[in-house]
């Protein structure tokens, strides 16, 4: 049941993603009623349904009959999905600490949304979206970590120690790509939320969260260079691929707790 409740409560916060979006580029304010980017016409409440009415209305707008992009319906069902999985993996009614663990991957979880689908599409990161999911990450570490002291956990192994490991290892690999490669390689954006993965997966599980971004990107580029969609000077974003790999490390790892040691065994 909860499973089902988190992915319409994802669903409803995609769609409210997909206005964030849309207005950080256009710097128009978040608040205040959803429009039509071709006719500029209010977009009727019963119109405005996750998923349902994209599919009612053929993709198109009612009054103008514009084209809505895929983006809409798919940032809404796959932050469904990620709503999903975290109440799966962490959501505990009988326990008050998981309140606050799933409130804060929910929240980090959307903002790095915005920024996958912002940087696919413009190839920049929003500084703005940076500072806010640093601000949130500062507060979980200051908090847990306070807590894990306070229970008698030595401050070494605490997660504020293990969170920056992960950010500095992180942030010296992608300033490393980006300084000694002039920024062929990366950009400066990839340094500030590569900063921020290291930060949120900690030490040692930025590395499978590195490796999971590098793999996908990989694959993705070699098969788009197969397709002849690209050629080998194409520029790629890589944020999308950084938060994917985000993703995919915290949900296999709660799935799978010695993924990291296996794959360090094995290799």
């Amino acid at each position: 049941m909860n499973f089902i409740i988190f992915f319409i409560l994802g669903l409803t916060i995609g769609s409210f993603l997909n206005v964030v979006i849309y207005r950080l580029r256009t710097f128009d304010t978040i608040m205040g009623r959803s429009h039509c980017p071709h006719c500029k016409g209010q977009i009727h409440w019963y119109d405005n349904v996750p998923l349902l009415s994209f599919i009612l209305l053929g993709a198109k707008c009612r009054d103008c009959e514009g084209k809505i992009s895929w983006q809409y319906p798919l940032v809404e069902f796959f932050t469904g999905v990620i709503f999903a999985l975290t109440s799966f993996y962490f959501f505990n009614p009988f326990d008050v600490m998981s309140f606050w663990e799933t409130g804060f991957y929910l929240i980090i979880f959307s903002l790095l949304m915005v920024l996958l689908v912002y940087d696919w599409l413009y190839m920049e990161v929003p500084i703005l979206i940076f500072w806010i999911i640093l601000f949130v990450i500062a507060i979980n570490i200051s908090i847990v970590s306070y807590l894990e002291i306070k229970n008698g956990v030595d401050i070494f192994s605490s997660s504020l120690i293990v969170s920056l490991i992960g950010g500095f290892v992180s942030w010296i690999l992608f300033f490393s790509l980006v300084f000694f490669s002039k920024e062929k390689w990366m950009g400066w954006g990839d340094v500030y939320i590569g900063f921020l993965a290291g930060l949120i997966l900690g030490w040692p599980n930025i590395l499978l969260g590195l490796l999971l971004s590098f793999t996908i990107g990989a694959v993705y580029s070699i098969i788009i260079i197969l397709l002849k969609k690209v050629n080998m000077k194409t520029q790629i974003p890589f944020v999308p691929f950084l938060v994917l790999g985000i993703f995919f490390t915290i949900f296999l790892i709660e799935e799978f707790p010695n993924i990291l040691q296996y794959i360090m065994i094995t290799n």
